[in-house]
């Protein structure tokens, strides 16, 4: 064997020992219908620590939507979609290893989780140009979608990238909302003030009407409802359960191919969005901690995983529709390059590659405060 092979050898043989102290080799991977469990020492963590996190995180549970969602349309405007008649209380699971190390509250019923559908736009997303449908994420988005959305001087811009940063300022409308958030009955106290809009790739900004725009040119380029896509392609291959769904606004349906399919939001700041149960928003966040493979299926390619964990040029640590740790300003005390899925009422999936650690919180509130106590916990 010649030396350059030998250090290659080497070199593979480190990594690959260091990827399975973290937890990232094989790995442990939750059938469908079970979850295995383990004590905390089994996975390296305190058991007091960890109970301290939990006690916590049980003490602190948002008031922000209410309990029956009677506070929705004040907050952010008129309704498009249905809402539950209520939500759970705050609940959670702590996964190491793959492992569930703690659970409190009720984690099996489907709640809407707000924005957290937006990282799940994400995966259809990557799922779209790893399959070539989309060739490259900083081309013209009107090159595949003809609709008229992108047909003026400034939406001709935008770019796939620029979508999925948040970064588009597309300029319309879309299910009776305007992408300059104008108007009280729209938008409630969401509602902005008017400002000069940027080129596109030059401003961010956290906008449902783009994300809605971004949503219905998915929908164009896959010809399939998104949420089959995300059932065919993502949900089924994790195991998770038949509860959760992706509600449509009443008013979203288009006609594809001469077929009527619904588009829906990327979130349920209007109603609808993503309704889903605790455990299996744990199985979306360990596929991302990952690298977007479950077991021997590599579902999300690496390559569009570190594009969209790697911070753009204007957010506030925002990847493609994933909230990033790079600064540390959202989790102190948490590694630089955890990151979250997150949601409206402290809906949050809490992803640690350092620590081979997935959280999930719903209604939570001092979200960072309870991650850190978590983290705090693992001992090795």
């Amino acid at each position: 064997m010649t030396r350059a092979r030998l250090a290659l050898v080497l070199t593979i043989s480190v990594v690959t020992i260091q990827l399975a102290a973290q937890g990232h080799g094989d790995g442990y991977f939750p059938p469908r219908e079970d979850w295995a469990r383990r004590n905390p020492a089994d996975v390296g963590m305190d058991a007091a620590k960890l109970n301290e996190a939990v006690e916590f995180m049980k003490a602190h549970e948002t008031t922000s939507p209410a309990r029956d969602f009677s506070d929705q349309e004040i907050v952010f405007g008129k309704l498009l979609g249905s809402i539950p008649t209520e939500r759970a209380a705050t609940n959670g699971v702590i996964i190491r290893h793959g492992y569930i190390v703690a659970e409190f509250g009720d984690t099996q019923r489907p709640d809407p989780t707000y924005s957290v559908a937006k990282s799940m736009l994400s995966t259809v997303a990557g799922i779209a140009l790893d399959r070539g449908l989309i060739p490259s994420v900083d081309d013209p988005v009107v090159k595949l979608i003809k609709d008229g959305g992108y047909d003026t001087p400034h939406n001709r811009l935008i770019t796939w990238r620029n979508h999925l940063q948040q970064e588009s300022e597309w300029e319309g409308e879309m299910f009776g909302k305007n992408a300059n958030f104008l108007g009280t009955e729209a938008f409630g106290r969401g509602e902005m003030k008017p400002r000069a809009i940027q080129e596109p790739g030059a401003f961010y900004e956290y906008n449902d009407v783009r994300i809605n725009r971004f949503a219905l040119s998915l929908l164009k380029v896959f010809k399939k409802p998104i949420p089959e896509v995300f059932r065919d392609e993502v949900m089924n291959p994790i195991g998770a359960s038949t509860t959760w769904k992706w509600v449509p606004y009443a008013i979203s349906y288009v006609n594809i191919d001469g077929k009527r399919m619904a588009s829906v939001s990327g979130g349920t700041r209007w109603g609808g969005g993503v309704w889903i149960n605790t455990l299996d928003m744990a199985r979306f966040g360990l596929l991302w901690l990952h690298g977007g493979k479950w077991g021997d299926r590599q579902i999300v390619s690496p390559s569009y995983v570190k594009m969209a964990t790697t911070p753009s040029a204007h957010g506030p640590d925002y990847g493609f529709l994933w909230w990033l740790n790079t600064k540390q300003s959202l989790w102190p005390g948490s590694p630089t390059n955890a990151f979250s899925a997150r949601g409206n009422g402290g809906n949050i999936i809490f992803i640690d590659p350092s620590h081979d650690l997935v959280v999930v919180w719903r209604w939570s509130a001092q979200s960072g405060e309870g991650f850190r106590k978590v983290v705090a916990a693992i001992t090795s």
